[in-house]
Formats: structure tokens, sequence, C-alpha cells
């Protein structure tokens, strides 16, 4: 893990463009999602410790700990945005948290703690209010299969192209396979769209097996039911012929037709889980 933290903050000297899973238009799809399947209890409680009452108050603070982990302040958070699968991938795959979460921490050492810390009634307002935005943000993370994954620093040294740009693997399942997906609407429809297709159980989707294993019992297991999972896809489709495979192709046709489907129900999970778990955490039931 010191390694890989070393290596992102060179990285970032050197100017490659690292940024967070899913970037802006995901991580806001994640949290509008999440509104949709919350409590009337729920939102109140999530409100009150944003101290907020815009009718974005999930969406809004979504990408909060990107800008976050670049202040002086935030710094040490910086490793909980992704956990290390030391595996090998396209003929391996797995994540195991005792080799794979440093001593800085991980994505799942993260809920964990912050999820602790919301169930604490002697937790602090401060403390509450950074726990409620790290929770928010960390649960979409973990769902980008390359937050998952420690090869070339998680995709970020894989040089790609996508249509005319010039970027990198992780960038592109960040950012512009999302951003294609969507079709040019905003986070607030394409959640609407994403939400309609759960209900109606399209793609295929089976959203209630999405919560299974789900527990503040056993939060860690929880989590890393749902690291596990997206990890496979890098496997199966991220890097499913190998590095060589993709360095320095044009990902914006063959390969965004082939994997797409895999951003559309990784955001549509994260949306999900993302409002059971804030369910789970205020009324101690999945449905609020």
């Amino acid at each position: 893990m010191y390694l890989k933290f070393l290596s992102v903050a060179l990285l970032q000297l050197s100017g490659v463009n690292l940024v967070s899973a899913w970037g802006t238009l995901g991580h806001e799809t994640v949290a509008w999602i999440a509104q949709s399947h919350i409590s009337r209890t729920t939102q109140s409680e999530v409100k009150s410790i944003l101290g907020s009452t815009a009718s974005d108050y999930i969406a809004n603070v979504s990408t909060w700990a990107d800008s976050y982990r670049y202040t002086s302040a935030g710094a040490f958070s910086a490793p909980f945005l992704y956990i290390d699968a030391n595996d090998k991938p396209p003929s391996s795959c797995s994540v195991d948290f005792d080799r794979d979460c440093g001593k800085e921490g991980c994505s799942v050492s993260a809920i964990v703690n912050y999820t602790s810390i919301l169930l604490d009634d002697g937790s602090k307002k401060a403390e509450k209010l950074d726990a409620m935005r790290f929770i928010i943000h960390f649960i979409g993370d973990l769902h980008q299969p390359l937050h998952d994954e420690a090869i070339n620093i998680g995709g970020n040294t894989i040089n790609v192209t996508f249509g005319s740009e010039t970027t990198n693997l992780h960038h592109v399942w960040d950012t512009e396979i999302v951003e294609t997906l969507a079709n040019g609407a905003d986070a607030k429809t394409f959640a609407k769209n994403l939400t309609s297709s759960i209900e109606a159980g399209d793609h295929g989707w089976d959203s209630s097996s999405w919560l299974a294993g789900t527990s503040l019992n056993d939060t860690k297991g929880t989590a890393m039911i749902w690291a596990s999972e997206a990890n496979r896809y890098v496997c199966s489709d991220v890097l499913k012929g190998g590095v060589g495979a993709v360095e320095d192709g044009d990902l914006s046709g063959s390969y965004y037709k082939a994997h797409r489907e895999v951003a559309r129900i990784q955001l549509a999970r994260a949306g999900y889980r993302l409002g059971a778990w804030l369910n789970l955490i205020v009324t101690g039931s999945i449905d609020g």
C-alpha cells in the first residue's frame, strides 16, 4: 500500500491525470439513485447530518472526498479511495483484505470506520458530517472495478485513447464510458433512467440479489462482497485480453460496446446499495 500511495503521489507530480471512481457524473448519478431508495426517516437524518435542505443533498457532496484528499488536512484519506488487489488479471482476480489493505487503510477499512462513527451516538457533529460524506463517496468508489485493482496503479499508467482524446484506462472507466452511456443526460436524469431499470428488472437485473450478505453486523464482510464483485470484472471485462490488448488502443468503439453494461450495472448497484446502507445506519432496516 505504501508503494501504491508513493506512486500515486509521483504520478500527480508528473502530471498524470488521476481522478476518482466514476468522475463527477458517475458519483452524482450514484447519489441520485440512492436518494430514490431511502426512506423519509433516513432522508431527514441524512439532511440533518449534512446540514442541508437542498433537493440534491446527497449528490452535492458526492465528490467532496476528491477535493478534500488534496488538502493538507485531508491528505490522510487518499488511500481510502481504493483497495489494491494484488492479483494477476486477466488470469486471476481476487481481493484479500489482509493482503491488499495496507497500514494506511483502504476503501474497505474506511467504510468500516466511518460507518461505526455514524452509528455511534457519541460521535461529534463534525465527525458525523465527514463520515457521511466519506461513506457516500467510498461506496461509489468501491463499485468501479479499477478501484479494486493494483495492476498499473489501477490502470492509471495504461495509456489509451477514447475517440480523439488521449487518456488512460482508469480515466476511461471513471469518465468516458459513463458519459457516453449517459448520452448527454445530466446525473439526475441518468439516475432516474437507471432507477426505472432497477425497478423494472431491465437488462436482466435482479436487484433483490444485490443486497445478499449486507449487514451492519459484518461491515467489512459486506464491503468485501462488493469489492470482490467489482474486482472480478477486471478479469472478465476491463482487462479481459490483458494490458497489451488495450494499451495505446482506441476504446471508444468495440471495447466500449463490449463492456458498457458493466458500468451501467455497477452504477445502479452502487446507488441501490448506498441507499440501503444509509437506511440500515439510520433505521436498522434495509428498507428504512
